[in-house]
């Protein structure tokens, strides 16, 4: 295969210059991380919700979700040697914690959305970890290089910029969502571009990136990579459940929905019985064990957003919200990751060599 620039944060080479995006709960593990970081790219593991399920109540959960997040990081170390690295909200009630066990078990780096982290480089202080954040804004890119930088001397390795079409949390309010006013990705990523532009940051450009010939107009515009999340999941590696995989496949342009999470975020997802009954209002709210997230109240959050997000993972689709991006209804199959890897590289190789 003709060969792409190379996506490079600070001792780290990643070629196609791709990034798998971290996708919560259980959807971004060891299997789909460690068969994208063999290919050359780099794999991502969600350390959202891998506690659920298994305990009853919130000291035994961040325990669990601290050893599954271990877990998650040995298992891919076991089967590749490529670039892996974890994606942790900020808003997650143990994330200190979280970052802490990604660092003692040596993670590459780490990214970091649902929040500005202002507190991530204090937390990898003394190791070789890249930090990369993730802004939605040109605006949010700022205030963060300028807070690490006066706090800690410290200037992210690397900024992901997640645009209006992402799936899952979307760093936008739900009007701007649905009457179209969002700032497009381009503009968003030329926007950071000149911010970081004195300080020579890498650039990802996230949120509907769908195949070569994205990643190649945002090699063109500035950017040094592309992340991809959605289309991953439509991938034989994915440890979901053929359900997930299925709705994916099956879904059409009017399938897709701009929702309300606990989080406080608005979210895209994938039309089901589940989401409608929650738009109606007639989702009964379960007695919520858990404090997973900084900003759900437990118990009067109107449904348990981890639940919803495990239940699509093990394919409880009636009962679950599937979180895709703007484009998911492009899919029309299930391929193994080298071979979607491979023709995303092959496409963007011949539109960056393409006569204008």
């Amino acid at each position: 295969m003709k060969k792409l620039p190379d996506l490079v944060i600070g001792d780290l080479v990643i070629n196609p210059p791709i990034i798998q995006g971290g996708m919560g709960v259980m959807v971004s593990m060891s299997s789909l991380a460690a068969a994208v970081a063999d290919c050359g790219c780099a794999g991502v593991i969600s350390g959202v919700g891998l506690g659920y399920g298994t305990k009853e109540n919130d000291i035994d959960y961040i325990s669990a979700s601290r050893e599954g997040l271990r877990r998650e990081i040995r298992k891919t170390r076991a089967t590749t040697k490529g670039v892996v690295g974890v994606n942790l909200m900020a808003a997650l009630y143990n994330y200190d914690d979280l970052v802490l066990t990604a660092v003692s078990e040596g993670i590459d780096f780490i990214v970091s959305g649902a929040g500005l982290p202002f507190n991530l480089p204090e937390l990898v202080k003394g190791s070789n970890v890249k930090i990369v954040p993730i802004v939605s804004s040109g605006r949010a890119a700022n205030i963060i290089v300028k807070k690490w930088l006066k706090g800690y001397n410290r200037l992210p390795d690397a900024i992901i910029v997640e645009g209006p079409l992402a799936g899952g949390h979307l760093g936008f309010s739900k009007g701007e969502l649905l009457d179209g006013s969002a700032k497009d990705l381009d503009v968003l990523v030329s926007d950071v571009l000149n911010i970081v532009k004195p300080y020579s940051i890498p650039v990802i450009a996230a949120g509907g990136i769908f195949d070569g010939k994205d990643l190649a107009y945002f090699l063109k515009l500035g950017a040094s990579g592309v992340q991809m999340a959605t289309r991953f999941v439509a991938t034989n590696e994915c440890g979901v459940h053929q359900a997930f995989k299925d709705a994916y496949v099956n879904a059409k342009d009017d399938d897709i929905m701009i929702i309300n999470s606990p989080v406080g975020m608005p979210g895209r997802v994938v039309k089901n019985k589940f989401a409608v009954r929650m738009l109606n209002g007639e989702i009964k709210r379960d007695r919520c064990t858990y404090h997973c997230l900084k900003v759900c109240e437990a118990g009067n959050a109107p449904y348990c957003i981890i639940k919803a997000l495990y239940n699509a993972a093990n394919g409880n689709m009636d009962e679950a919200l599937i979180f895709a991006g703007h484009r998911v209804s492009s899919i029309d199959r299930v391929i193994s990751v080298k071979s979607l890897i491979d023709e995303v590289a092959s496409e963007a190789f011949v539109a960056m060599h393409a006569e204008n």
